[in-house]
């Protein structure tokens, strides 16, 4: 009976692993297939490398590459930073409005960043911010889910370590460094696969503050190609564009799955 009840579960499981993976090996069948206006799962007339070289060459994915990556690096780190310090005074100091300021936090979690688009993009026109990267960061350098997700962590920790610490004359940023960045290691990960994936895929804010080729991701690039005339309405053009996006996340995917998988269940997510 105990095996049986373990089977059905697996079974579920692959089947809806198959489900998912369908969609991304048609893409791929149809990025590597002959240009067409059809999508293929397998490549009829065999595998070739010209739709990636004819959307390399003629859409400046480079450029956006380059963008991208700055712009989810240094929103990371910045969200680190401010993570780091609001999380240790909510986990561990005592203070008047202790509980309101976690409670807006925690509310800030709920609510869309989508809804905050148009205070957003009025903020960055009158600091004369739009179409620059610093305009796409900045409403992100401060992380509600981070703050809520390492502050739970920081909990976890001992109160007694950092007053030991202080005893021996650490201050309150030696404390973070040495004893509460090394114990939080599943957090960070955790947080970087969200914040990593959701900054590499995000559009809308994007888009509505970029109008140069020099500050646009791949996001908006892949969009503005699959309705310009290179792409001429051929699938498989629009797929390669698209693989080309989203093959460094499904490769990092495919080479840290265990990791990624216990970090999250190291740091209670579910």
């Amino acid at each position: 009976m105990k095996k049986n009840a373990n089977i059905i579960p697996a079974i579920l499981g692959f089947v809806l692993a198959f489900i998912w993976l369908v969609p991304l090996v048609w893409l791929i069948g149809t990025a590597f297939s002959k240009a067409s206006f059809a999508m293929s799962l397998i490549p009829s007339s065999g595998f070739t490398l010209d739709n990636i070289a004819y959307v390399w060459q003629n859409v400046p994915f480079g450029k956006y590459y380059m963008n991208t990556i700055l712009i989810v690096i240094v929103t990371f780190t910045v969200q680190c930073v401010t993570g780091t310090l609001a999380a240790y005074a909510l986990a561990t100091m005592k203070f008047r409005g202790e509980k309101l300021v976690f409670l807006i936090i925690f509310i800030q979690i709920i609510i869309p960043n989508d809804v905050l688009i148009i205070p957003n993009y009025r903020t960055l026109s009158d600091l004369k911010l739009t179409d620059t990267k610093l305009g796409i960061m900045l409403p992100f350098f401060g992380s509600a889910f981070g703050i809520f997700l390492l502050r739970q962590t920081f909990k976890t920790i001992p109160l007694a370590l950092s007053e030991a610490a202080i005893i021996d004359g650490c201050s309150t940023l030696q404390i973070i460094r040495n004893i509460y960045l090394p114990s939080s290691k599943a957090a960070y990960i955790s947080f970087g696969l969200v914040s990593v994936s959701y900054h590499w895929n995000n559009f809308l804010w994007p888009l509505i503050v970029t109008n140069s080729p020099e500050n646009r991701t791949l996001t908006v690039g892949l969009a503005l190609f699959a309705k310009s005339k290179e792409a001429v309405m051929q699938w498989a053009n629009v797929c390669a564009a698209t693989f080309i996006i989203i093959f460094p996340l499904v490769l990092a995917f495919f080479i840290f799955q265990k990791k990624f998988i216990n970090s999250f269940v190291s740091s209670g997510i579910k």
